[in-house]
């Protein structure tokens, strides 16, 4: 029996992210020949990620506690790449993501540094992140961390990794529609609103110092991102990585996986109302109020969103700009993530002047 198609697209698509942010290689290797159906998916990572859950069971019971911490961080990361894109089966998908917070709670105070949960007051409910700050900095500047349409705060713990070596503390956030979040709050285009929620509850902590905050986003989070700098004055810093200039168009050319995800996050009822939430989101006639200095990134070999989108970004905003296109990068550059991530931390650090970490 052949395989079904839409599981080797995910894969062709997906497979450099998956490495990039914690599964291993030949875990992959071994789940990609394990998978048949797109129905197996979340069944066979949920398995996958059970099994390093176990590890970490066994490390602790033996007082190894690194260990643990390592091994609930990983497969964290397998239970949430089991529901990434599964929002179609409402049940594995919830089952999978309370695994993933267990798995990853449970491995976030042995990491280093230790993450803290944070709630972030907004509208009726609120809003989650993790927040890390680098050892033996009394009040670091901050980056905000914006996931992708299907990412969470979760996957963004590798990245955060390279900030913090910098001397940055991150808070990666599920803001509406993201992550968590997404079961109370549907996608939104108000991000000014979003992260002046969040620079409101920094401000008010004396271990970061919310008043030197930049806003750093990967794919829709890197058109999230840019839509907050545009009406938040207290961003000092904005980082796009591969992020759409204007997502109407866009959304209809992507995976029909890539699409039910949004509709199910946008809370809309069919694919047309989907489609119709999605050209809401733009900086059409909104980038030119962003003044803060501002770094767009992009891989040439992008094949979800064309770099042709961040040029259209980095043309219009008012502020400071640069704007780096790695020829051989692929979508958000993971890749290459040996390149997208220093760049993107170093930059951010030299705008918000964070002191690296020694080493």
């Amino acid at each position: 029996m052949s395989r079904d198609p839409q599981v080797d697209l995910v894969l062709v698509h997906m497979t450099p992210r998956y490495v990039a942010t914690g599964v291993d290689p030949n875990d992959l290797q071994r789940l990609a020949q394990r998978i048949e159906r797109w129905d197996d998916w979340c069944r066979v990572w949920s398995e996958e990620g059970a099994r390093h859950a176990e590890l970490a069971v066994e490390a602790a019971k033996g007082g190894r506690q690194v260990t643990a911490a390592e091994a609930n961080l990983r497969a964290s990361i397998y239970f949430h790449y089991a529901k990434h894109l599964f929002a179609h089966d409402p049940d594995q998908y919830l089952a999978a993501h309370r695994r993933m917070l267990a798995c990853y709670q449970a491995g976030a105070a042995g990491a280093d540094p230790p993450v803290e949960r944070i709630s972030i007051p907004f509208e009726s409910t609120a809003m989650v992140g993790n927040l890390r700050r680098p050892t033996r900095a009394a009040r670091p500047p901050i980056a905000i961390l914006l996931p992708g349409l299907d990412a969470c705060k979760e996957e963004l713990h590798a990245w955060s990794d390279a900030f913090v070596r910098r001397g940055l503390a991150t808070l990666a956030l599920d803001g509406p529609g993201q992550g968590e979040t997404a079961f109370e709050l549907p996608i939104t285009a108000q991000w000014g609103k979003v992260i002046g929620a969040v620079i409101d509850v920094l401000e008010r902590r004396t271990d970061v110092d919310g008043r030197n905050v930049a806003v750093v986003g990967q794919s829709l989070g890197a058109l999230y991102a840019p839509l907050a700098a545009a009406f938040e004055p207290r961003i000092k810093a904005c980082v796009s990585n591969c992020g759409p200039f204007d997502f109407g168009p866009v959304l209809p050319t992507m995976p029909h996986a890539s699409q039910e995800t949004f509709r199910v996050r946008s809370h809309a009822r069919t694919l047309a109302e989907a489609h119709e939430i999605a050209r809401g989101l733009t900086l059409q006639g909104v980038a030119q109020r962003i003044e803060c200095p501002l770094l767009v990134v992009f891989g040439a070999g992008d094949k979800l969103i064309p770099a042709a989108e961040g040029e259209r970004l980095a043309r219009a905003a008012s502020g400071p700009t640069e704007f780096v296109v790695f020829e051989e990068g692929n979508h958000v550059c993971f890749n290459i993530s040996y390149k997208f991530r220093p760049l993107t931390a170093d930059w951010t650090a030299e705008q918000l002047r964070a002191k690296p970490k020694s080493p």
